[in-house]
């Protein structure tokens, strides 16, 4: 071998060694430092879901299954815990930081133990009723932090595990009167029937039924409420979306305060007013516009307590809740939940939960599986209630902006909330 040869061996073995010697040092640094080079994972992690009240019975058995099967998700079992809020609610809480997001900048190693232990309660992922939350309470966070908490698109981005529609629920006899009467069930009919001054008796109806009653959910308690004044501003306008000037207009607003003065006692009404309607019978009111599902769910309640059972009429402007299931995306909460979450939501997607959806009266986000699926759909046990399978869409409202939302809400302070 020459002598070049012998120079490139040996500055290839001193080589070796150095780097033999960094690896050793680097080791045994890392053992008195507990391993820093492997990722420690946790056994199990919780994630915690904020869910609106429509769908919290389902996502919560939905949960119970799910946690029953240990999925392993970067090597740890996942376990889900449902925090049913009402979505209004929770935009409320979101938009006064109550689940203590991080300040612009703040990171988790910025903390001491107790503030990070302390994150380990923040919510992990939120199901609202209407992805216009999301952007309102996203909107709310973008300005303080500066950067999307919720997002829109991408792997994170808020997706409908279900759908309801607002749907007029209409006792058989009193419904009746009114399509004889009317032709069709709108909020032009119910109007007309609010404002009559002579009651039942004036629109054919028994006397013994005195006035017409409208039934609303309280937007205060509600966001089901401002569903509603939605619709009825999409029917007085004839259009699919509604400005700021058109809730302020003063005749918009008179028609408005006509048909809300037929709805008995907005004050002592509870935040879903199917049930009411099963428990309390023709003294809640003779009908009303209410979330598709509440009104399926409440029906064999209704039938049991009443000899008049509900029928269901389609609007022609629709408004609708996708309960949007939407993850958390800054770094109050770590990938592992992140990942455990999406975990989750495509659990809720799988067909077997999407049918079992059609047993609490929610139409499936998965197109795959139609509404009468299952025999223990509610959409199969109603169907000669009116339920309509496929409903058309060609005249769905567009979701209001904040500025719409807020300005409802507060001509309905003003004018109607006690």
């Amino acid at each position: 071998m020459n002598r070049t040869r012998w120079i490139f061996v040996a500055i290839l073995a001193v080589a070796l060694v150095i780097v033999g010697a960094s690896l050793l040092l680097t080791n045994s640094g890392n053992r008195e430092q507990g391993g820093a080079l492997t990722v420690e994972r946790p056994a199990n992690v919780t994630i915690r879901v904020l869910t609106a009240l429509p769908v919290e019975p389902w996502v919560r058995n939905a949960a119970t299954a799910f946690n029953a099967e240990n999925r392993v998700v970067d090597g740890s079992i996942v376990q889900v815990e449902v925090v049913a809020i009402d979505g209004l609610t929770a935009l409320g809480r979101w938009d006064r930081n109550e689940y203590s997001a991080l300040a612009a900048g703040v990171l988790p190693d910025d903390l001491s133990d107790a503030e990070r232990a302390a994150l380990e309660n923040f919510p992990t992922a939120w199901i609202p009723d209407n992805r216009y939350l999301v952007e309102l309470a996203n909107a709310s966070y973008k300005e303080r932090l500066g950067r999307d908490v919720f997002l829109t698109d991408g792997e994170y981005r808020a997706r409908p595990i279900a759908v309801s529609l607002f749907a007029w629920g209409v006792y058989a006899s009193r419904g009746q009167v009114l399509e004889e009467r009317f032709g069709d069930v709108n909020w032009e009919t119910i109007h007309d029937a609010a404002i009559a001054r002579g009651g039942w008796p004036e629109l054919g109806g028994d006397p013994a039924w005195g006035f017409f009653k409208l039934v609303v959910p309280n937007p205060s308690k509600n966001v089901g409420g401002l569903a509603a004044m939605v619709a009825i501003a999409g029917e007085y306008y004839g259009r699919t979306d509604i400005s700021v000037a058109d809730v302020t207009n003063p005749e918009f607003q008179r028609w408005l305060g006509e048909l809300m003065g037929a709805v008995t006692d907005f004050s002592s009404a509870s935040a879903y007013t199917a049930e009411d309607f099963a428990l309390f019978g023709y003294s809640v009111g003779d009908g009303g516009q209410l979330l598709e599902s509440d009104l399926l769910q409440n029906m064999q309640g209704i039938v049991t307590r009443w000899e008049d059972p509900l029928k269901i009429y389609y609007p022609t402007y629709l408004t609708w809740f996708d309960f949007p299931f939407t993850v958390w995306v800054g770094p109050e909460t770590s990938a592992l939940k992140k990942n455990a979450a999406l975990e989750f939501q495509r659990f809720l997607l799988g067909e077997a939960q999407q049918q079992a959806a059609l047993a609490y009266g929610l139409r499936p986000a998965n197109p795959n599986i139609p509404v009468d699926a299952t025999p223990e759909s509610l959409f199969v046990q109603w169907a000669d209630r009116g339920v309509q399978p496929v409903v058309p869409r060609t005249s769905a409202m567009r979701s209001p902006d904040r500025d719409v939302l807020l300005t409802l809400l507060r001509w309905f302070e003003l004018n109607v909330g006690q």
